[in-house]
């Protein structure tokens, strides 16, 4: 895997070997996504089932002031503790939590924490998307012009009036869904 835009771009990263637990996002679905996204220069940013953190290390190559990693898997804690150390990311630029999805928006909420932008990868077996969006915005975790970013391999709804725009673009089996608060 390698970083595609930014500061690291061409930069190449690891992802932890167990295919049937992380599914790490292609390269040129997050070209796409990340060429949808635009600018995102200062944004926070929350990559909540980060596996080898490839989402959360493209968003700060790409602009985005932090990223918060979380992952309930020791492997992949470890492989993003390595992809970030190999590209020599500032450490006042990320934070890796080795938690479940659930307690890491509690700790969020109590650390009055507030992204910008959220990657959603959760294994598709478990895919809470609507219950962790809506704690999102109930708990204000996401700003209010934030932006979501869900990847699954079915098709999914959204409450349409908990968000100004919906995209919804299709890669081959993956479904990727940008929602614009």
């Amino acid at each position: 895997m390698r970083i595609v835009g930014g500061k690291y771009r061409h930069r190449l990263i690891n992802w932890p070997g167990d295919m049937e637990i992380t599914r790490p996002t292609k390269d040129r679905i997050r070209e796409a996504i990340f060429s949808a996204l635009s600018f995102i220069d200062g944004y926070k940013s929350l990559d909540l089932y980060a596996g080898s953190g490839a989402m959360g290390i493209e968003s700060i190559s790409r602009g985005c002031s932090y990223c918060a990693f979380v992952d309930c898997s020791n492997l992949a804690i470890r492989t993003i503790q390595d992809n970030l150390t190999s590209l020599e990311v500032p450490k006042n630029e990320y934070e890796v939590f080795a938690i479940t999805d659930l307690q890491a928006l509690d700790l969020f909420k109590k650390k009055e924490y507030c992204f910008d932008l959220v990657f959603l990868d959760p294994p598709y077996k478990e895919g809470k998307y609507n219950e962790i969006i809506d704690q999102l915005i109930n708990e204000n975790l996401i700003k209010e012009k934030g932006i979501i970013v869900c990847e699954a391999d079915h098709t999914l709804s959204f409450e349409k009036e908990n968000f100004s725009k919906i995209k919804e673009y299709k890669y081959g089996p993956i479904y990727v869904y940008i929602l614009w608060r």
